[in-house]
């Protein structure tokens, strides 16, 4: 029943994109290798998904695991028993959303994101639905379907992570968001510069430069929200300020 609602009339065909992942390894955009040609793989089609997932952890726990040099410096100390304090201030309280920001080769511009329910189309413009919002840091997180059959109507497509509610630390919520081509590798992005007070990041931008689909790697972080991105990236959308309902 939750198949057939969501995914419509789309067919088992279709469906079947969202189901089966990249299944020979995974490929990470990183400063040296920031671009991956979704053309060149023979990705473009089918349905393009993004996924965000991320959970939430101690402040000081983490950081405090012992390392190997440690360990050899201090023998003993696997064998001295970790302080760990209450859950309260030294968790990490944070709302992570998923969005995208679109221009087509018609001009129109838009976003897709939680904020608002603006959740999209994927059968219909822009071509580009999100699954819905997560909260909480679940396994299955949140999710982007970008529908590549229509490719040729994709001018640029910027996929970014904002902090909608919680303490600014991209670092401290184990964040990735990982691409799945219809076909070939996934492409991982991890969200684990350091970036103090930062609320909003551009991750990766997807364009159609001469009929070729590019992945690029962005990892720009700012200190506002959308419209500091719009502002970044020269989109020009009007922004307004938003509130999430009451969970």
């Amino acid at each position: 029943m939750i198949r057939e609602k969501f995914f419509g009339n789309w067919g088992y065909a279709a469906t079947r994109q969202f189901d089966v992942s990249g299944t020979n390894g995974a490929v990470e955009l990183t400063k040296r290798r920031p671009t991956f040609s979704l053309t060149k793989q023979g990705a473009i089609t089918g349905n393009l998904r993004v996924n965000l997932s991320w959970r939430m952890r101690t402040s000081d726990f983490d950081d405090r695991r012992p390392t190997l040099a440690s360990s050899l410096r201090n023998p003993l100390r696997k064998f001295t028993p970790e302080v760990v304090q209450a859950q309260g201030q030294a968790m990490v309280n944070v709302d992570l959303d998923l969005a995208c920001m679109y221009e087509l080769q018609d001009g129109s511009k838009g976003v897709v994101q939680p904020l608002g329910n603006i959740l999209g189309s994927i059968n219909a413009p822009p071509y580009i639905q999100l699954s819905g919002d997560d909260r909480f840091g679940s396994g299955s997180g949140e999710t982007i379907y970008i529908n590549m059959d229509h490719r040729d109507q994709f001018k640029r497509l910027l996929v970014f992570v904002y902090i909608y509610d919680g303490t600014p630390a991209f670092d401290r919520t184990h964040a990735m968001v990982t691409l799945y081509p219809g076909n070939g590798p996934r492409l991982e992005v991890s969200l684990h510069e350091r970036a103090p007070e930062a609320r909003s990041c551009a991750v990766v931008l997807i364009e159609n430069v001469k009929g070729e689909i590019l992945v690029r790697r962005e990892m720009k972080y700012v200190y506002g929200f959308q419209s500091e991105l719009d502002r970044l990236y020269g989109w020009g959308l009007q922004w307004g300020r938003g509130y999430k309902s009451k969970v």
